[in-house]
């Protein structure tokens, strides 16, 4: 469908990639990594025709359908639901041309416009174009607003409700989440899972892109390198890869032993609840997927203040919001060791929460107490809008503590990827990546004991997730986090709280049962009378026991394997170079044994849940 032939590509004198061969079929979903500035962006453009490549060929078919989400949105009097209406063009013409035929009495044409009308499934168009919106967040009295009553993020919304309602063959997907908010995320991932085209999705997100894609497309060394599978099962195999390369196996060895030895000490003090034996599974994971960022440029720690308080800030009866009440009788205390996530839709008053906790917003009515050792590490959007463009990310340390060393500050700032003339020029060229992470060491470089956090993942790249990731788990303080990143929010918190109509309470649940109650109700109010679905016959659980049966004898197998498999890893044998290549072929086994076993797991979860709920 779509293909690239010996393809090379240059933005100005920069090599992207060179060479390149690889074909998008039907029904692919493909995920584009890679760092920043490593030509996926370009790619997409050179697909749109914006860009021509410097050798090679991109082709598809003249009458392919494809569909990308524009970056800019005009403040007009346009409706939202009008414009998410006309991302389909065609529709949008026969719908134009009825109106005209009932103006001008043309009535012997109107048949076959009707007609023309029901093969592009136009009757459906309006309640297509309203799950798209109450899907990404918009109140359905939003929906007769005019362009230029929203803001420029809920005019991205409304661009990416235009490019899912066009109907196409391929879709082009940027970075779509950067400006949604994890109940919308969850939405998309599920919408895209239903897709029936082919996608090429830029994402940083590496639960998005498990689960919305069937293979990955690297970008790295000047070349794109096509691996089947999602992002985690992309991990893996590079983990792998790095491993064959002697050098790299003792760093990793070091990283699954850190990994380890904190998965050992968060078990021995999680409890039987559902949030604990949900990170329990997550930190696993990381086990798994750490390996594969020994190459990353982000290694850093954020170390708390020595001195502390219990509890660190405390909210009696407080109201908290602007001129009125967005959330009302909070009763809170945050102490060491509290590590929360906080859940909630779109415009329910995450954001006004934070704001309340660090002093920017004076309480409505109530009582906040904080501790006298209290120091708190703020990051918001507008942390990052402050920064001086005129100074240096070394001027910007200094401020935090004027006594520290040029070069304990360039050691610090090394461990965020900042070096060489980096540190001493003005920030003012810097990315909003780059400008992300300037803020994120200045934070830690303040050395916190509560850390509150609104959406720090925004324009981080994957290692610096990651990195991130980890550096909060050795945080020894207390952490409130708001995060559209799940990884991120499985990995560092222990707790849930989740504002809904008003009132800050605790969720009892996991991320997964936050996945079903958004998708449960993410459809627009007078269609939600569904039938309720018939349970399972005997037959039918007769036939699901057969098959969890199944599952397991070959899950007892697969452990058997990856046991003898381990064992001879650990042999001293395997090292010695004269078998040098038994002992790589050991490590493929793992992995591929690894992936089999959480696929075979997933299976009999799924078909487990199934019988419950039968």
């Amino acid at each position: 469908m779509l293909s690239f032939n010996n393809l090379s590509l240059r933005r100005g004198s920069k090599l992207l990639f060179e060479n390149v061969s690889f074909t998008v079929h039907k029904n692919n979903k493909v995920g584009l990594v890679g760092t920043n500035g490593t030509g996926k962006t370009s790619l997409f453009k050179m697909i749109l025709g914006e860009f021509e490549s410097d050798q090679g060929q991109c082709n598809y078919p003249p009458d392919l359908k494809i569909a990308c989400m524009a970056q800019e949105i005009p403040g007009t009097d346009e409706k939202a639901l009008d414009y998410v209406i006309s991302g389909d063009e065609k529709l949008v013409e026969i719908q134009k041309a009825i109106s005209d035929a009932e103006s001008n009495g043309e009535y012997d044409s109107l048949g076959e416009l009707h007609s023309q009308l029901e093969d592009l499934d136009g009757f459906t168009a309006k309640s297509r174009a309203e799950k798209l919106l109450v899907g990404l967040g918009f109140s359905e009295e939003e929906f007769s607003k005019t362009l230029k009553e929203f803001s420029g993020g809920w005019r991205v919304r409304l661009n990416l409700a235009k490019t899912l309602m066009q109907p196409s063959d391929l879709l082009l997907l940027d970075e779509p989440t950067n400006h949604l908010d994890l109940d919308a995320i969850i939405w998309l991932s599920n919408w895209i899972k239903s897709f029936k085209g082919a996608m090429l999705l830029i994402s940083h997100d590496r639960e998005f892109l498990d689960e919305c894609v069937n293979f990955i497309a690297h970008i790295h060394n000047e070349t794109i390198e096509i691996y089947k599978g999602n992002y985690s099962q992309f991990e893996e195999r590079k983990a792998a890869r790095l491993a064959e390369i002697e050098s790299n196996y003792s760093k990793q060895q070091k990283e699954i032993s850190h990994m380890q030895e904190f998965v050992k000490r968060f078990k021995a003090k999680a409890t039987k609840a559902r949030q604990a034996q949900s990170r329990i599974k997550a930190l696993e994971r990381m086990e798994l997927i750490a390996p594969a960022h020994i190459d990353s440029p982000f290694k850093f720690k954020i170390p708390e203040t020595s001195k502390i308080s219990n509890p660190l800030i405390t909210l009696e009866d407080a109201h908290l919001g602007y001129e009125t009440s967005i959330i009302s009788n909070v009763k809170i205390s945050l102490r060491p060791g509290d590590r929360i996530g906080l859940l909630g839709v779109n415009g329910a008053g995450k954001s006004t929460f934070v704001k309340s906790l660090k002093g920017e917003l004076p309480l409505l009515k109530g009582y906040k107490y904080e501790g006298k050792n209290l120091k708190v590490g703020y990051f918001s959007q507008h942390q990052v809008d402050d920064l001086n463009p005129e100074q240096s990310p070394i001027d910007h340390l200094i401020k935090v503590n004027e006594d520290a060393s040029e070069s304990e500050i360039r050691s610090f700032l090394g461990g965020f990827n900042f070096t060489g003339d980096k540190t001493k020029n003005t920030i003012k060229n810097f990315s909003g990546g780059e400008k992300a992470r300037l803020a994120l060491s200045i934070i830690a470089f303040q050395k916190p004991n509560l850390l509150l956090m609104d959406e720090p993942t925004n324009h981080l790249d994957m290692d610096m997730r990651q990195a991130l990731t980890v550096a909060l788990q050795g945080f020894g303080g207390a952490i409130l986090l708001i995060s559209h990143d799940r990884h991120l929010l499985a990995n560092t918190v222990d707790e849930f709280l989740i504002i809904n109509n008003g009132i800050l309470d605790n969720f009892k649940g996991d991320l997964e049962d936050y996945r079903k109650s958004v998708l449960k109700n993410s459809s627009p109010k007078r269609e939600k009378n569904h039938k309720k679905e018939k349970g399972l016959t005997q037959i039918d659980q007769k036939q699901i026991k057969k098959e969890i049966i199944a599952v397991e004898k070959i899950l007892k197998r697969l452990n058997r394997k990856l046991k003898e498999v381990e064992k001879s890893l650990n042999n001293p044998k395997s090292y010695k170079k004269d078998e040098e290549l038994d002992f790589h072929a050991l490590l493929r086994d793992q992995v591929s044994l690894k992936n089999e076993i959480e696929l075979s797991e997933e299976q009999w979860f799924d078909l487990n849940q199934k019988l419950e709920q039968g």
